[in-house]
């Protein structure tokens, strides 16, 4: 059964994105042939995203930040102004098949459905960009970079770690019951691991389907100094505090230590001096740590869950070691 649909996507400086890609989920969305909206997030953009977007989509709902405030933020004046059953994350560098929402809509027939993500294809359609993920340790780190995906493509039990903030199709109401994504990973990266996993922990299912295309474009606008210096300052501040929310028992005791010890001071010796400022952020974000996990527990509490991250890898280890899987 089909259900609405509620578009979000963020933009910063985008318009060139926009132009791009907005006929292509319009596209999508009229094929569906179910009630929707889209909604477009502007960041603070210095180009010509707002008047581009007023001009030539007026039928958009347009929200505009007062200053620039980061993804999670964004993202989150979207999923709260979202009126459907089913809330669509979008980036705007993301081109939709046709027929991207075809396959999606039987996975939401299922209660304990949090959400679905289809396959990322690089912008030429060469290569896989992304798929589902597995979840495994590595020490104390919780990894998801081992993408597979099911040698059946008619398979609607394929568990990823997590949906892919560049496309993830949600159900509205538990994806608000999370509050959306957590502000504390502004501006960017780890938001979307951390909003899954949460899903997990109460016992929702993130899915994988093979047949639902869409094809990314990198942004190229990023100097190679902020690449090499802000991004990696940021992208290792938040895995520091996804781990520091998510681990448990005695991983989350030695945490402080381990962190020291084998993440920062090996990257410090080896020159690498951007790590002295992730670790020194991370420390500031410790109250608003405490904070997350204390909504967290109060979110299980909330919906009768005992599960744990270990029970989480667990399933999904277990539900691919049952099928025929092509890694990538």
């Amino acid at each position: 059964m089909k259900k609405s649909l509620s578009i979000v996507i963020p933009n910063y400086n985008g318009k060139h994105l926009m132009e791009a890609y907005l006929p292509s989920v319009i596209t999508a969305a009229k094929q569906a042939d179910v009630p929707y909206e889209i909604i477009v997030i502007d960041d603070g953009s210095k180009d010509d995203s707002i008047s581009f977007l007023k001009n030539t989509y007026p039928g958009i709902k347009l929200l505009i930040n007062d200053q620039n405030r980061g993804f999670s933020y964004t993202c989150n004046q979207g999923i709260k102004a979202a009126v459907h059953e089913l809330t669509f994350l979008l980036n705007s560098d993301v081109r939709l098949s046709a027929d991207y929402f075809e396959k999606q809509w039987s996975y939401f027939q299922q209660e304990d459905t949090f959400g679905v993500m289809g396959c990322i294809m690089k912008a030429d359609g060469s290569k896989i960009e992304d798929a589902a993920r597995i979840l495994f340790r590595k020490g104390c780190r919780l990894k998801a970079n081992r993408f597979y995906y099911s040698k059946d493509p008619q398979d609607q039990q394929v568990f990823t770690a997590y949906l892919s903030g560049a496309n993830a199709l949600v159900d509205t109401r538990k994806l608000k019951a999370l509050n959306g994504f957590d502000e504390i990973y502004s501006p960017f990266s780890s938001e979307d691991s951390d909003l899954s996993l949460r899903a997990w922990l109460l016992g929702w299912k993130c899915y994988y389907e093979h047949r639902s295309v869409c094809f990314h474009q990198v942004s190229g606008s990023t100097s190679t100094q902020l690449k090499s210096t802000f991004m990696k300052k940021i992208y290792f501040r938040n895995r520091f505090i996804f781990h520091s929310i998510h681990l448990e028992g005695f991983r989350a005791l030695i945490w402080p230590t381990y962190l020291v010890l084998l993440e920062v001071l090996p990257k410090l010796i080896l020159g690498k001096s951007w790590m002295y400022a992730s670790y020194k952020e991370y420390l500031q974000h410790l109250p608003q740590i405490r904070a997350s996990k204390k909504r967290l527990v109060a979110l299980k509490e909330q919906y009768q869950s005992s599960l744990e991250v270990q029970d989480v890898i667990n399933f999904i280890n277990k539900s691919v070691a049952e099928k025929s899987v092509q890694y990538l």
